[in-house]
């Protein structure tokens, strides 16, 4: 195991009606005039919106609102944000949505406290030392923004997507009530637990040995997404499901799951062009992604992939380990598929003839990517290509 710290201070409010503690959490953690930054229409359609700023009216709250996050969130409404908040002289940023809701909230936290080009942060490495307070409404188990240190962001002048951390950007608290993710559609829903567990495996497959528990927590959260995702495309309304499935999206990404290890992110850095060139939802360009890395690495280090095969899916040893690590993977396949998310590049628009483009924006600047396998370009091309050519 490797030397590591961990710092995770986020007030998590969980259960029904969480929401109601809102205004209450924003005075708490030194909030006196909050940017109310929400997504799309289904925030408001629910009511939610409006029962949120009831409850910072009763703390009296004050606030400017900013609405019109998409997902992939863009730079230009950060900009917008950012030039608000300064406008109103806010002191709190409070995001009512999900991880795209999430992430422009924190982008936004951050600009306000530099002096230049928040994007800086994303493209140049900047360390972000400043920001300022952010509070989270939550309203889909996915991303896991609400716990982490992270932010991934859409430059729409470049086409480029990106991601910034610091732990100034972990949310100060983060209410997370299971019911308010009851009336997702299904594919968003799948979506949201691909992303979960992908955020695992991100930590998962790690050549650093000696991290009994570290696999141990990762397989839980894994074999527990695995148990419930079904439960809710069945029964979108089962709460206990839901509320498992948001819990586990919390632990994916906080990075309880990833001390002490070397950490790959291939997968995602991978997927990132694929989301920021077709604006595919991330969670479906995950399960077109992942597993094709998975078949591509296993040749050069079946080692965490066979272990992946036993303990997350119960494959008995077969005659190598690569039949072995390959079983696990088809299960991994056959499950994203039995809950509706794609595996193929026709399935979610993209195109074969763009992958040398993919490939370059991808490594721009950089020889490799991930660390389970080194990839170079043409490793990453063969990837691209498998997801490209096979049939499903």
């Amino acid at each position: 195991m490797e030397n590591f710290t961990f710092y995770a201070p986020t007030y998590f409010d969980f259960g029904r009606n969480a929401e109601e503690h809102v205004g209450k959490l924003v005075r708490r953690f030194g909030g006196t005039k909050a940017l109310l930054h929400y997504g799309g229409g289904s925030v408001k359609r629910s009511g939610l919106y409006d029962r949120v700023k009831k409850y910072l009216d009763e703390e009296g709250i004050s606030y400017a609102e900013l609405g019109g996050v998409k997902p992939n969130p863009r730079s230009g409404l950060v900009y917008e944000g950012i030039e608000l908040g300064r406008k109103n002289e806010v002191d709190f940023i409070l995001a009512v949505g999900g991880g795209s809701t999430i992430d422009s909230a924190k982008a936004i936290a951050a600009g306000m406290c530099y002096d230049g080009d928040f994007w800086d942060f994303y493209d140049k490495g900047t360390p972000i030392e400043r920001a300022l307070p952010v509070g989270t409404v939550l309203t889909i188990a996915a991303a896991g923004s609400e716990g982490s240190t992270n932010t991934v962001i859409t430059n729409e002048k470049t086409g480029v997507k990106k991601g910034a951390g610091s732990d100034a950007l972990r949310p100060r608290f983060s209410i997370m009530n299971p019911e308010l993710t009851c009336t997702l559609p299904p594919y968003q829903t799948a979506a949201g637990a691909t992303d979960i567990m992908i955020h695992i495996c991100e930590r998962y497959f790690s050549n650093t040995e000696e991290v009994e528990i570290t696999d141990r927590l990762c397989e839980a959260v894994l074999k527990t997404i695995i148990h419930e995702t079904p439960r809710v495309i069945r029964d979108p309304g089962n709460y206990e499901a839901r509320a498992n499935i948001m819990w586990a999206g919390m632990l994916a990404h906080n990075n309880v799951c990833g001390v002490g290890r070397v950490q790959d992110w291939a997968s995602h850095h991978i997927e990132h062009e694929l989301s920021a060139l077709y604006d595919v939802t991330h969670g479906a360009g995950l399960a077109v992604i992942a597993p094709a890395w998975m078949r591509y690495v296993l040749g050069a280090n079946p080692h965490k992939l066979v272990q992946f095969a036993e303990r997350v899916w119960d494959i008995a040893p077969q005659q190598t380990d690569e039949q072995t690590a390959l079983k696990g993977i088809e299960a991994f396949e056959s499950f994203l598929k039995s809950i509706g998310m794609p595996l193929t590049f026709a399935e979610i628009g993209a195109k074969e003839q763009d992958i040398d483009r993919l490939t370059e924006k991808l490594l721009a600047g950089k020889e490799t990517e991930g660390n389970y396998v080194k990839l170079a370009a043409e490793d990453v091309k063969k990837i691209y290509r498998y997801a490209a050519t096979r049939n499903g």
